[in-house]
């Protein structure tokens, strides 16, 4: 049997667990020699730096440092960057390039609950239920069945805006249902809007014609509070803001302001800052339904992106190319 490539855990440790449960670690280790025992939080750390040194692959995660030039210094043999999450824009350094390193990531596994917690929460919005449980809750009365105009999933029309990996995979996962999406994102043409079975959009239009908007753009520059007064004012009376992408995407005092004046609703699963002071209106607005950033891979969905870094283990080990390979060309506009 061939020897198997050394390897070196780089994240917060707590994670390993979590995200190599017994049987995902085992199938790591199968192709890898890794010692989970060793876990680089601090890749300068004197205990470290052997494992390091010998490290031909990094198994990254939540809390990895940074991969900079005096850290690679001192891991020459390094080959492969494996993530067991999402974004690599935290510690990866154009030197990493520089030097022929791949990077692969697990944000095609990452976008399948938050992809099914945006279906979960369309669908509900589209009945109204997180308003029409604040009303029960208050009047401790039924608001009525079937009587409330507007409401139901009959032909809504939802936007989506960004067709990153989690926007694409939501639009899947809504074609079953009666609702009638489009999409708008500056990188897609018509003919791969097409592909993807719905309408192309500019964004002005999309946000006049939709009843739900949900956003799945990533944070960059041109893509900051791209969700402001003026855009808001643009969505109709009752519709709602999803938001799972990045919280830096919307101007959060803005839409305070809409949900106010109760023209608005919004679903947050992320916010900028994040988390929001405890003083922030999003907070106690009856129209805001904010979850802690809980739509990403939680409790036994993390064991995914664990099983994801050991299939690309495996190719990598057996001379195939990495199925999850990061472009440095494209990452400045993804997530």
């Amino acid at each position: 049997m061939p020897e198997r490539p050394h390897a070196l855990f780089a994240m917060t440790a707590v994670n390993v667990p979590q995200v190599f449960p017994a049987e995902v670690l085992a199938r790591l280790r199968a192709s890898v020699d890794i010692d989970p025992g060793v876990v680089a939080e601090d890749l300068t750390a004197p205990g470290v730096r052997e494992a390091l040194a010998r490290a031909e692959i990094l198994v990254t995660g939540w809390g990895c440092p940074r991969l900079d030039a005096a850290v690679l210094d001192a891991a020459p043999r390094l080959r492969a960057v494996l993530h067991t999450a999402g974004s690599v824009k935290g510690f990866v350094t154009p030197e990493l390039w520089r030097r022929g390193v791949a990077v692969s990531s697990a944000a095609d596994v990452n976008a399948v609950p938050v992809a099914e917690y945006t279906l979960a929460v369309i669908l509900l919005a589209g009945k109204d239920v997180f308003a029409r449980r604040e009303r029960l809750r208050a009047e401790r009365a039924s608001p009525g069945w079937g009587l409330v105009p507007g409401i139901g999933n009959n032909g809504r029309r939802v936007g989506v805006i960004g067709a990153s990996r989690t926007g694409r995979r939501v639009i899947e996962l809504l074609r079953p249902f009666d609702l009638r999406v489009s999409l708008t994102d500056p990188y897609v043409d018509e003919a791969g809007a097409a592909a993807l079975g719905v309408p192309l959009l500019p964004l002005d239009e999309l946000l006049r014609t939709s009843r739900t908007v949900t956003l799945h753009a990533p944070a960059t520059p041109e893509t900051h509070r791209m969700i402001g007064r003026r855009e808001l004012a643009l969505m109709p009376d009752g519709a709602v803001l999803i938001n799972t992408a990045r919280g830096a995407l919307v101007d959060h005092d803005a839409l305070a302001g809409e949900l106010r004046a109760g023209r608005l609703t919004a679903i947050l699963d992320v916010t900028d800052p994040e988390p929001l002071p405890a003083d922030s209106p999003l907070l106690d607005l009856p129209g805001a339904f904010v979850t802690p950033h809980l739509a990403g891979s939680q409790g036994n969905e993390l064991a995914r992106l664990g099983a994801s870094v050991a299939a690309e283990a495996e190719r990598l080990v057996a001379g195939r190319g990495l199925a999850h390979a990061v472009d440095p060309t494209t990452l400045e506009r993804e997530a």
